[in-house]
């Protein structure tokens, strides 16, 4: 076997390891699957180990070569190319994967910016030196926090797309947190508000998670949107 091989798979998965195979049985079967309820012990096994690699591979991989890899392997047969092909291959889809991503920043990045321009010109918000806009929804009664409270609040996070990537709201639960162990935006925007208040707080890229973002959940250079209830400050 290639020396190269556990490579790729540290190149294609990202680094990560293989999780347990029963996390195939916390996840809905597909109702177009062909992945039976009755199938046996073994077939079950099989499909969990290869839907776990498959969920794990970015959305470039060549789905066909993939099958054809699955297949060679299983059968034992002789790798169809070499360590030094494998290699230079793989450098390839880092150079070109790396790419993609500068691109997506730069695009997300100007979006951002149109975006706050627009914002910054509505009737009601407000923006601070810091570059963060918000809008008092409703004036809370109570105490506002300084940057060390300990605050509890419901929130909704979004893009600017309007896609929400995190609520407290939708899983029902309000959160507790120290105030100065948050994104910048957060911690200035929370300490604007009264307890029992409201407000949407528009968070540019550099008081939120800039040019790292949070993968799989907030692109680079992402403007945040929070809808945000400051229930308690403690």
């Amino acid at each position: 076997m290639s020396k190269a091989l556990p490579i790729a798979v540290a190149v294609i998965l990202g680094g990560a390891a293989l999780v347990p195979v029963y996390y195939a049985t916390q996840h809905p079967v597909n109702q177009e699957s062909k992945a039976s309820k009755d199938a046996s012990a073994v077939s079950k096994i099989s499909y969990a180990l290869g839907y776990e690699v498959a969920n794990q591979t970015p959305p470039e991989l060549d789905i066909n070569s993939f099958i054809t890899g699955v297949h060679e392997g299983h059968a034992r047969t002789a790798p169809a190319y070499t360590e030094e092909e494998l290699q230079k291959a793989y450098e390839q889809f880092q150079k070109d994967m790396q790419q993609k991503q500068v691109e997506s920043a730069k695009q997300t990045q100007t979006s951002s910016d149109s975006f706050l321009t627009e914002n910054a010109k509505k009737a009601g918000v407000k923006t601070t030196a810091s570059g963060l806009q918000y809008v008092i929804t409703k004036e809370g009664t109570g105490k506002s926090p300084k940057a060390d409270s300990i605050v509890k609040v419901h929130y909704t996070g979004k893009l600017v797309d309007g896609k929400v990537f995190d609520s407290s709201v939708e899983r029902g639960e309000p959160i507790e947190f120290p105030l100065n162990q948050v994104i910048p935006g957060w911690t200035e925007g929370l300490q604007l508000m009264k307890e029992g208040g409201k407000a949407t707080l528009y968070i540019p890229s550099q008081l939120g998670y800039g040019e790292q973002g949070v993968p799989g959940t907030i692109p680079a250079n992402s403007t945040l949107i929070f809808d945000v209830e400051l229930i308690q400050v403690k």
